[in-house]
């Protein structure tokens, strides 16, 4: 990308304060679409006028269409004519479902764009960029491109590496434990952080649990705030012989909220039946060589379902098959501040929480309080 620019890019001096003022408004933008944009990503943009005001702005809407830049240029009209466009990700420029918005932009008269990223799809990738800069329109690249990532992470890793992104979540004990003894469901963290847990949930494609969630605790795995109940994720459950009860409420549920559950290839054909009767779909993968469910052919089929941010929730044992495979993107450890003594249940299991926290490529991310719990998020480095 750097050689395309050192080719292609403006070359005037633009006020690089101004530039990040305009972009963090597209940003924000784009935040309102985590979670509603699969298979697409969630992207925001802002037009300025040459006078330096806001003429209209946009962010992708849900099911990814339409595209951010082409909700803001349809509100702009003709006063996008010379303006300039502050975009997250680079236009595409492939014919899709949608003509590119590359060429939309061109045909609007706007005179500059200021581009968070480039977008690693193959269809894009840089050309939307030139098709811009050859028309003779003035591109600036690179203006909040890190905050841009974060946003588009499950995009990138859907197109790079076909899965989603991972994003583990583990309320843990001041001892790091997740349950009682014998697995017996215990409050660890306040309501504070329940509520912000559900905003996660809002802003993820899908949440994965475990059979052994389903069984100990039956959750519902959805949004709850006020108003959010349409912004909960797809449930997603790995249960190898199909022991989801009928009566769990993921499957009573599985007509208001999708439910997918991955089983084995010999997983009994009538507990399917049952399932689906009930509005679940279930998908069969195989299993690997210790006989669990396949997880990398469990997350390429969620990315090839349009899947790109994967929220996992539990257990123990599917948060330690995750990370002994290297599969964790991010990981947010919510420690509570009680502990429940050496005989509870570990957060993962068979393996040390310094194991994630601080030996597989993770690194701190941000830390801070919320009540008396700790957060703390990792990333890849």
């Amino acid at each position: 990308m750097s050689a395309f620019l050192d080719m292609n890019s403006d070359t005037r001096d633009p006020d690089v304060s101004v530039d990040a003022r305009w972009m963090d408004v597209a940003l924000t933008l784009a935040r309102r679409g985590l979670g509603r944009t699969a298979p697409n990503p969630p992207v925001g943009a802002v037009l300025v006028s040459p006078e330096g005001h806001a003429v209209s702005r946009g962010w992708t809407q849900p099911g990814g269409r339409p595209h951010a830049e082409r909700v803001a240029l349809d509100a702009a009209g003709e006063a996008a004519r010379g303006a300039t466009l502050y975009v997250t990700l680079e236009p595409c420029s492939h014919f899709g479902k949608t003509p590119p918005c590359a060429d939309a932009i061109i045909r609007a008269g706007v005179a500059r764009v200021v581009v968070a990223m480039a977008d690693p799809d193959p269809r894009v990738a840089g050309r939307g960029l030139m098709r811009l800069n050859h028309a003779g329109v003035a591109v600036t690249f690179g203006i909040g491109e890190d905050e841009a990532k974060r946003l588009a992470a499950g995009h990138v890793s859907r197109v790079t590496t076909s899965r989603p992104h991972v994003a583990l979540k583990l309320a843990v004990s001041r001892d790091g434990k997740v349950a009682g003894e014998g697995g017996r469901t215990v409050a660890i963290t306040g309501e504070a952080s329940r509520v912000r847990v559900h905003m996660m949930r809002a802003e993820a494609d899908a949440i994965l649990v475990g059979v052994g969630t389903v069984l100990a605790d039956d959750p519902e795995l959805t949004c709850r705030l006020p108003g959010m109940a349409d912004r909960s994720p797809i449930r997603v459950v790995l249960d190898g012989a199909l022991r989801t009860p009928l009566s769990a409420k993921i499957v009573t549920s599985a007509r208001e909220t999708p439910s997918w559950i991955f089983c084995a290839m010999d997983a009994p054909e009538e507990r399917e039946q049952a399932l689906a009767a009930h509005g679940v779909e279930v998908l069969r993968v195989d299993r690997d060589d210790a006989g669990r469910l396949d997880l990398t052919k469990t997350l390429g089929r969620l990315a090839a379902r349009g899947v790109t941010r994967l929220m996992v929730e539990g257990g123990p044992s599917v948060a330690a098959a995750l990370l002994s495979q290297d599969l964790i993107d991010e990981a947010t450890i919510v420690t509570g501040p009680a502990e429940l003594g050496p005989a509870a249940l570990d957060a993962l299991a068979g393996r040390s929480l310094a194991d994630l926290t601080g030996g597989v490529g993770l690194v701190q991310s941000v830390a801070f309080a919320v009540g008396d719990d700790r957060w703390t998020t990792y990333v890849r480095a």
